[in-house]
């Protein structure tokens, strides 16, 4: 087959990585890719959210399956230009893509399915969010309805952060993202995300995962799209993922399709777990990053397989084969990020990490220059490693980490202690 993955970050290069293992791959685009996915594929460059454009390409290049890695290509449409143009597509729809870029989309969907999760209200006008955080109380969170590159949440603990995070949405600092909010109860427990894939009827659940959002160690610092992640998720038991696919996610699935808009490719559920019970935090409908980097660590080439299964809606045909393994990502990002930081600074030592089926670099944010690779995001590599503990594969990483010199950036020390302690 020829397989086109659109994207370009840590989350692409893993699933690059996981489908050129598989033998039904014969030829592997990356668009528009990054340094290190060009080590596994050919990169080219595409306008991966235009529909027509992408199907032109694929015409051109005669793909036989495209895999869609971000959410904004899928919020723009492109599965349904790709599907219209019969082209094999892994991805959900525009329509049925909501439940990430619309949080009161997802909110109604709960209501109507009667899943748990956080108590809400949703606004479109600051003074009545406001209003509405006055009479809650803190702490309480504020998210902005639309796609905001996993920014958009603010867990304010305090009235006043509340309310400025209001102000900071109504005035444009996550664009047309914050033109309406969603302010949510606080809930306590424990974070962990579930992974299934979806053809529209049947579900496959393909792993679970912790992260850690906060920028530094101990969990301080600024929320971030994620600093590190390790798979499988303790917390999440085999009798928790039994009750969260019966209340929450089949409920869903089963929702989309009375709506005429089912759901398609992979649903990434955030959980907040307490008293054994989960609560939806959020769905994402793409695989999460860097989620993702383990949770391919551990399918390896069998990924492949299901993706296409999904996408030719026959997912009751197929399993898994789980090894009882571990797997743990470190992000290394830009000094600075989520904020303001340095671009093209040079990275040192990648080529002295031996790349193996244990123990690999994902590149998130990074071009190459001549000989030298150059930091152009704020999300720069994913140190990803596997062992048969999640010690093991925690020693890994960071004895790989400790072979690349690159002073503009820095990591957390600590990814896995959750687990571990």
């Amino acid at each position: 087959m020829n397989i086109l993955i659109l994207g370009s970050g840590g989350r692409e290069h893993s699933i690059a990585w996981a489908v050129k293992q598989n033998p039904k791959c014969d030829h592997l685009i990356c668009a528009p890719g990054n340094a290190g996915m060009a080590s596994v594929a050919t990169c080219m460059d595409l306008d991966i959210l235009d529909g027509p454009t992408v199907v032109s390409f694929c015409k051109t290049h005669d793909i036989d399956f495209c895999i869609i890695g971000p959410e904004a290509p899928l919020a723009a449409g492109v599965a349904d230009a790709l599907r219209a143009a019969d082209i094999l597509t892994f991805g959900p729809s525009a329509a049925a893509a909501q439940l990430e870029s619309s949080k009161a989309f997802t909110k109604s969907i709960c209501d109507a399915s009667g899943a748990p999760t956080a108590a809400y209200g949703h606004f479109t006008d600051a003074e009545a969010a406001k209003a509405y955080i006055k009479e809650q109380g803190a702490p309480i969170v504020v998210k902005a309805d639309g796609l905001a590159a996993g920014k958009g949440v603010v867990v304010a603990m305090t009235l006043e952060d509340a309310l400025a995070a209001v102000d900071d949405m109504f005035d444009g600092s996550f664009g047309e993202a914050g033109a309406e909010v969603v302010v949510e109860e606080f809930m306590e427990g424990e974070e962990a995300s579930f992974f299934v894939l979806s053809d529209g009827t049947s579900i496959l659940p393909i792993g679970t995962a912790q992260d850690h959002k906060r920028a530094y160690d101990n969990d301080e610092g600024p929320n971030t799209g994620g600093m590190g992640a390790y798979s499988p998720a303790p917390v999440l038991t085999e009798a928790l993922q039994k009750k969260a696919i019966e209340e929450i996610i089949q409920p869903t699935i089963d929702e989309m399709a009375i709506r005429g808009t089912p759901y398609e490719g992979v649903l990434y559920a955030g959980f907040m777990i307490k008293d054994d019970q989960p609560r939806l935090v959020e769905y994402n409908a793409r695989f999460g990053d860097p989620e993702c980097q383990v949770i391919m660590m551990r399918l390896g080439a069998q990924a492949l397989d299901v993706l296409i299964a999904c996408a030719e809606q026959r997912l009751e045909q197929v399993s898994l084969n789980w090894a009882d393994d571990h797997a743990l990502t470190v992000v290394l990002a830009a000094k600075g990020y989520p904020g303001a930081y340095e671009k093209n600074t040079q990275i040192n030592g990648l080529n002295t990490i031996e790349p193996s089926s244990k123990a690999q670099v994902f590149h998130a944010g990074t071009k190459q220059d001549g000989d030298n690779t150059l930091a152009t995001g704020g999300r720069v590599l994913n140190v990803t490693a596997r062992g048969d503990t999640l010690q093991e594969a925690r020693d890994r990483a960071y004895a790989m980490i400790d072979q690349i010199d690159w002073p503009e950036g820095f990591h957390r020390k600590d990814i896995g202690w959750r687990a571990l302690k």
